[in-house]
């Protein structure tokens, strides 16, 4: 279980992963050594990831989409480890309604994208159909959520 001062700690790294062990020290009134020791437990029980993301259009991957996969029945399992595997492929989750799972997927273009679901999607055997939704823009990225519902740290405390 997280208690309050990790979900603090998890907090302020949301907003920025690579703010000082001793900014959250003293937001928190805690020391430096307790925030690295809880932080370096988050870690390692696996309940906190600090990565880097970046802006897909700033990398050149200017096409980005949206589909919905149905897939044969019995081959779900290995129909889904096939999509993860694919470079194109950022979040594959499984769902339940019409589709059996949708893809997020960037391409560097759009010949990248049609020539992503021609020869990568639809040659996974088990794959009956797709749908694509292209996305035409981002009004929201973000991997703020789960401890959401604590304040915004000061812009003091936020070092990007």
């Amino acid at each position: 279980m997280l208690d309050k001062k990790d979900r603090a700690i998890i907090s302020l790294l949301q907003y920025d992963g690579r703010i000082p062990y001793t900014k959250i020290a003293e937001k928190l009134n805690i020391t430096e050594g307790s925030v690295r020791h809880r932080v370096k437990r988050l870690l390692d029980d696996k309940k906190l990831q600090i990565v880097g993301i970046t802006q897909p259009e700033e990398m050149g991957w200017n096409e980005s989409g949206v589909i919905g996969i149905t897939v044969q029945p019995s081959l779900i399992v290995e129909v889904a480890d096939a999509i993860a595997q694919l470079p194109e492929v950022s979040y594959l989750v499984q769902v339940a309604g019409e589709f059996d799972f949708f893809a997020e997927v960037y391409c560097r273009d759009r010949d990248h994208f049609v020539s992503f679901l021609n020869t990568k999607l639809q040659q996974i055997p088990g794959v009956e159909r797709s749908q694509s939704f292209i996305i035409l823009k981002m009004h929201k990225l973000s991997s703020r959520w789960g401890e959401g519902e604590a304040e915004a740290p000061p812009k003091e405390f936020i070092t990007t």
